[in-house]
């Protein structure tokens, strides 16, 4: 018994420091130190298994080395991997989340997440022997991976896409050349008002994260909050109003107005003409007749003649404000609840660049009514001239005085 004892605890020191080849040799030397009967005493005292001490023992008397160096088993040894064992896994498991399978109605998760759990239970319904983790590793061998979608795809295109591009080019450029203001002009996302989750993350003390609320419903007192910017593209710097109604014509023009007194009239005192590049949709489309009627009340009020010039349907992103003023805001405030009003206006005046943004802001507390229809006859009214080139898209309106 004393003799097992110290077996057991020689095994019990030396176990964790051995692989499989080392115990195996270590656990023979022992039996045939002890001669007749070690192999049973040695299987005893460590729990290991009678073939195996006899496997270690045929190898210490092996003349030969039965393996080459560095291994611990045969080639070829050990227990068969469940993909070799069962062929078919791996194709089955492809067949489960090729993306054309979504088209097939027999797919048993054409409509369903594809987790690896999910997976796990659909292939041990096809008869197949595996787990969510062997489903985790085989997908990693494949080459799959977590993915999200990516925003490429444009839709339809306009047939004259790039010859408008060309055209807004070489339109700003003259502009540029002759000193007069360019501005590009959108409505930036509207943002929930209150402490409610801010995408995106700021340095705060460790294991204190700032609370807010479980649920993104508006509260009725603070609403959501519209930023509509306009963006100076000669002096790198833009107005910002916060908007706390509609989305409207009458809402766009109006940030136009703030900036045209606040920012742009002392940067252009001699200027006579305004070139704003907009979007062909939304509170500032080419199509929308509120947009162009207070663009004539501005004309008609600053003496500037204005032009537009709209980028085609479907091409948003090409407007310089998107990725010179907006993205930045967005920098500024992530992971920061917007509050109040108050400090949505103050982060978004706070907004620099290392190219010397400057970003002005200011709350706007006016109504603005929605659904305000603008008759033809008051269309005919508007000192419009249209450009030969999609008069649709590139046109100016002079002021009344100008008739």
């Amino acid at each position: 018994m004393e003799e097992q004892s110290g077996i057991r605890r020689r095994h019990e020191i030396l176990q964790p420091l051995l692989d499989e080849r080392s115990r195996r040799l270590v656990l023979a030397a022992e039996a045939a130190a002890l001669g007749r009967g070690g192999i049973t005493a040695v299987a005893r005292a460590t729990g290991a298994s009678r073939p195996m001490i006899a496997r270690g023992i045929s190898e210490i008397e092996a003349t030969e080395l039965p393996l080459p160096k560095g291994r611990i088993r045969r080639s070829g040894g050990g227990r068969k991997r469940t993909v070799e064992q069962d062929p078919s896994l791996l194709s089955d498991l492809e067949g489960l989340i090729d993306p054309m399978s979504r088209g097939e109605p027999d797919s048993a998760l054409r409509w369903t997440i594809k987790s690896v759990r999910r997976l796990s239970d659909e292939l041990v319904k096809m008869g197949h022997r595996t787990s969510h983790r062997m489903v985790a590793e085989l997908l990693h061998e494949l080459g799959y991976s977590l993915q999200a979608n990516r925003k490429v795809r444009e839709g339809d295109s306009h047939p004259d896409r790039n010859a408008q591009f060309e055209y807004i080019h070489a339109k700003v450029e003259a502009f540029q050349a002759a000193r007069d203001p360019v501005v590009s002009v959108d409505t930036k996302k509207k943002e929930l008002v209150g402490d409610f989750k801010n995408v995106g993350r700021e340095l705060r003390p460790k294991g204190d994260p700032e609370s807010v609320r479980t649920h993104d419903f508006p509260l009725p007192d603070l609403g959501k909050a519209t930023p509509y910017g306009v963006y100076d593209l000669n002096d790198n710097s833009a107005w910002v109003s916060v908007g706390v109604d509609h989305d409207t014509g009458q809402f766009a023009v109006e940030t136009l107005r703030r900036w045209w007194y606040a920012m742009g009239q002392p940067a252009y005192p001699e200027a006579r003409r305004l070139l704003i590049t907009a979007d062909c949709g939304g509170s500032n489309g080419s199509r929308l007749r509120l947009w162009k009627w207070e663009l004539q009340r501005l004309a008609d009020e600053t003496g500037l003649e204005i032009s537009l010039a709209h980028f085609p349907p479907g091409t948003s992103k090409w407007n310089k404000i998107e990725h010179r003023l907006f993205s930045f805001i967005t920098q500024n405030w992530r992971g920061k609840p917007l509050i109040s009003h108050e400090v949505i206006v103050n982060l978004i005046a706070a907004t620099t660049t290392r190219t010397g943004l400057r970003v002005q802001s200011a709350l706007d507390l006016n109504s603005y009514e929605s659904g305000i229809r603008i008759s033809k006859q008051q269309m005919e009214e508007l000192n419009i001239r249209r450009d030969e080139f999609h008069g649709e898209w590139n046109y100016t309106i002079l002021p009344a005085a100008l008739t």
